[in-house]
């Protein structure tokens, strides 16, 4: 998900570390219940990082604000791109996403729902390569997960008003009314965070036009590397 922005960061002299949840990527899905944020900190303390500059998109960013909350001293800054959350009221768009999306999957048309989920995720600009790389991504964590047991990922309850780290919060034009009004609810919430609107996103702009996007990244960043 994240190669287009990899390059850029380390040219400009940062270190850009990737996590793959379980279940995505390479990384194997769980067989017993497990906290995702709780594995980013075990991550982070494999890899000898102390503070970080913590990125989140989709349920990553759902993930990152857990982190902030409970682990303050760990982050130094948060960007929450197009970001899920916890206990948000739904929309007419994501519930009939998500039904859908569970129909194709129980008729075992994984293929429909891959289809499903890139027509719904990205945004107009995003081109052929990108729909392609997107869909290789969900298809890959539809036969890691389908295959494995069905385990729980633990939350732990915490405040958006504890997130100590300045915030960023991107939302997309084009994405579903669902994460842009989690965006506007984040951005209220926690202290002080800034809000960017991209009007020609949908809900991966990292993916959808990495050259846009990556400067948005880079720069929130490298100013708060400190």
């Amino acid at each position: 998900m994240w190669d287009p922005q990899w390059r850029p960061l380390i040219d400009a002299g940062l270190r850009a570390v990737r996590f793959d949840f379980r279940g995505h990527g390479d990384t194997p899905a769980p067989t017993a219940d497990f906290s995702p944020a709780e594995d980013v900190i075990a991550a982070m303390d494999a890899a000898g990082l102390d503070r970080v500059g913590l990125v989140g998109a989709s349920y990553g960013g759902r993930v990152a604000q857990e982190i902030a909350a409970r682990w303050p001293d760990r982050v130094r800054s948060i960007a929450l791109i197009c970001a899920a959350t916890r206990t948000h009221p739904s929309t007419a768009a994501i519930e009939a996403f998500a039904h859908r999306e569970n129909e194709l999957l129980e008729a075992g048309d994984v293929e429909a729902a891959v289809e499903l989920n890139v027509a719904t995720f990205l945004g107009p600009g995003a081109g052929a390569d990108t729909r392609s790389r997107v869909a290789m991504m969900q298809r890959r964590a539809f036969d890691v997960q389908l295959a494995a047991p069905d385990v729980d990922s633990r939350e732990a309850d915490f405040d958006l008003r504890d997130i100590a780290a300045p915030s960023i919060v991107v939302s997309g034009a084009h994405d579903l009314d669902y994460f842009q009004s989690i965006a506007d609810m984040l951005a209220s919430t926690i202290p002080h965070a800034q809000r960017v609107h991209l009007d020609w996103a949908g809900h991966l702009p990292s993916l959808e036009d990495p050259p846009r996007f990556a400067p948005i990244l880079l720069d929130w960043l490298s100013g708060h590397e400190r």
